[in-house]
């Protein structure tokens, strides 16, 4: 099949053109003078017969005929980049980096990087957790993670997984504290709080009419690692969140004495900029691999030890 299509040249310097609003800051990107990438547009327009462009004093204006015409350009820049870049990778690209709360890089995500790496081995991947945020800026950051209810100012969102949480301990923390049988139980255990999600426990036991005021004093850490670290070591239950406990390096480390999950109003979310204009495409490609393998409809698989779903009702968050 023959295909009827302007110079790829032409085409580029159009799309160029269209960013920058002047043939001047096309031809800096393009390393072009600025009269070869006006006549290249120019040779556009005479072989489609229409204009693209109103030549402004100051600049350029899409026409109507532009306009139309634009996001098909883009859209078949960005296939033909990404499946390129999927194929045979990037040469001299930078890595994309990654930002993400640290349980969730250290759980979820790194786990899961072995797969990218296996169907990408030409896109590299720079994992920084969210502790280190003031030491990026948002342009320094290509992908986004949050834990939050999802809503940012200027992002859309993508819900990668809707959080409940579950108590867990170490076996050999049953062994030496006795066994779980019910709710009123882990009010004569000692508690590991995590800061941020204290009322967990709180809402577990109002939801039970048991008074929080029992509880036994515990730990109280800033991370969902440092809990699970604790919890292991058979210092206490914690509640963590269902997505950390699939993970297979805590589901061989602690279990979960009750069949219960209690919801959690916070979320992990994808943030995508609502400005986001011409994506490198290995951040595209890294993307698509989050929302096909890390959806709320494509779970991690459950770890053997921890207890499934509950067959009960669940507390009220």
């Amino acid at each position: 099949m023959a295909y009827q299509l302007p110079h790829l040249t032409w085409l580029r310097a159009f799309e160029a053109a269209a960013r920058h609003s002047t043939f001047t800051g096309a031809a800096t990107e393009l390393n072009r003078t600025q009269s070869a990438v006006s006549h290249q547009v120019r040779s556009l327009e005479g072989e489609l017969g229409f204009k693209l462009f109103e030549r402004l004093p100051h600049g350029l204006r899409l026409t109507d005929m532009g306009r139309d015409y634009l996001p098909a350009v883009r859209k078949a820049f960005t296939d033909l980049a990404v499946s390129t870049a999927g194929l045979f990778g990037t040469i001299g690209a930078r890595p994309v980096t990654v930002r993400a709360p640290v349980s969730y890089a250290a759980l979820v995500l790194a786990p899961r990087l072995t797969q990218f790496a296996a169907a990408h081995p030409g896109i590299d991947i720079r994992l920084c957790s969210a502790v280190w945020a003031d030491a990026l800026t948002g342009e320094d950051i290509d992908v986004e993670i949050r834990l939050g209810s999802g809503h940012w100012p200027g992002f859309g969102e993508v819900l990668l997984c809707k959080e409940t949480a579950l108590p867990v301990c170490a076996p050999a923390f049953l062994k030496a504290h006795g066994p779980i049988r019910e709710i009123a139980d882990f009010l004569e255990k000692p508690l590991i709080h995590i800061i941020g999600f204290e009322d967990l426990w709180v809402r577990l036991f109002q939801a039970e009419g048991l008074s929080p005021g029992l509880v036994k004093r515990g730990f109280k850490v800033d991370t969902s690692l440092a809990a699970i670290e604790l919890a292991a070591a058979g210092q206490g239950c914690a509640m963590l969140l269902k997505s950390f406990c699939d993970s297979a390096s805590v589901g061989k480390r602690l279990v979960a004495p009750l069949k219960l999950e209690v919801p959690v109003e916070e979320s992990h979310y994808l943030l995508i900029a609502d400005k986001d204009e011409n994506l490198r495409p290995e951040v595209i490609i890294f993307r698509e691999w989050m929302m096909q393998n890390l959806r709320a409809d494509q779970p991690l698989p459950s770890s053997e030890n921890l207890a499934p779903k509950a067959d009960r009702a669940p507390a009220r968050a």
